[in-house]
């Protein structure tokens, strides 16, 4: 089974380690215990709340697990990440492979990803009823490096279709908004967690190049998710549920355990994550030709449950 998204959202929690288990308290003088995971179930952490305090105990334990422990802004954006630095047993071979890899390698594993994520989003216009013509157009025209920016021409022509005209994709700005910014940040998470598992370095991107971020290779792989999230987020929308709230955010952790098609079968979202960011270490090293992909779409019925 997938492990589990654990977010603490509401305040002034306090988090330690009791004999393998996270445990969260509530703080103050009538401190009680809130609840208690087993590190082992978790797949990652995400602290997105005000007054949280964590012991240094329960950084380590999650470190030595490989949990991401992520830390929101207000805005419900990742601005801060803990990750182990001694992820897997072949980590030292796989990063000197990705330190140096061609750019001619990089450039058509990022055309790769950047047709899938069009195809994904191909495939959330056509379950949305909305016309598929002006992206799926554009997929055979991606090449190497992209170097036709296809995928911001993608972008500009696939959020006006999914949100409307008047939709524009703003950080800053709540509402549809800030539940993509929720659900970026739970992929963000378990892509963080996968791409340091396959024994790669979270900062060499394929494309991203942002100095200023350590997470350029997770942004890169988490591309042909995206769509997925932007999915739920239109059916949120479709019950008029169009802000944050605890049922909203458990629906967008939900995405994470859908099952999708890939090249081994169907298989939980979780997984196929993990599948490509092993696939894409085992390019690096030569043991592979190709990236391990899902197939656009979902097999479930997603959130078809959402009232």
């Amino acid at each position: 089974m997938p492990g589990r998204i654990v977010e603490i959202a509401d305040d002034h929690r306090h988090l330690s380690l009791l004999r393998g288990f996270l445990v969260v308290e509530s703080t103050g003088a009538d401190r009680q215990e809130m609840g208690r995971v087993p590190l082992d179930d978790i797949a990652a952490v995400i602290a997105n709340a005000h007054g949280l305090s964590y012991t240094n105990n329960i950084l380590v334990a999650c470190a030595e697990r490989g949990i991401p422990f992520v830390l929101c802004a207000a805005n419900h954006n990742a601005i801060g990440l803990l990750l182990t630095i001694e992820g897997n047993s072949l980590q030292a071979g796989r990063m000197q492979a990705q330190l140096s890899s061609s750019k001619p390698l990089q450039k058509q594993l990022w055309a790769c990803l950047v047709r899938a994520k069009l195809a994904q989003q191909a495939w959330v216009l056509a379950e949305t009823g909305k016309p598929t013509a002006p992206v799926t157009a554009l997929i055979s025209k991606v090449r190497s490096g992209d170097s036709g920016n296809i995928e911001a021409q993608g972008a500009q022509r696939y959020w006006p279709l999914l949100f409307g005209t008047s939709f524009r994709r703003d950080r800053t700005v709540e509402g549809i908004n800030s539940l993509l910014n929720y659900g970026y940040t739970v992929l963000r998470a378990a892509m963080a967690r996968a791409v340091v598992a396959a024994g790669l370095h979270p900062t060499l991107g394929l494309h991203h190049h942002n100095a200023g971020n350590a997470m350029c290779l997770v942004d890169d792989l988490m591309e042909p998710f995206r769509p997925l999230i932007d999915y739920c987020v239109w059916k949120l929308c479709q019950k008029s549920q169009e802000f944050i709230t605890p049922e909203t955010k458990q629906e967008l952790v939900y995405v994470l355990y859908q099952d999708v098609a890939s090249p081994q079968g169907r298989t939980p979202l979780m997984h196929a994550i993990q599948q490509l960011a092993t696939s894409l270490a085992q390019v690096y090293v030569g043991e592979r030709f190709e990236l391990e992909l899902p197939e656009p779409g979902v097999l479930d019925e997603l959130l078809d449950d959402i009232n």
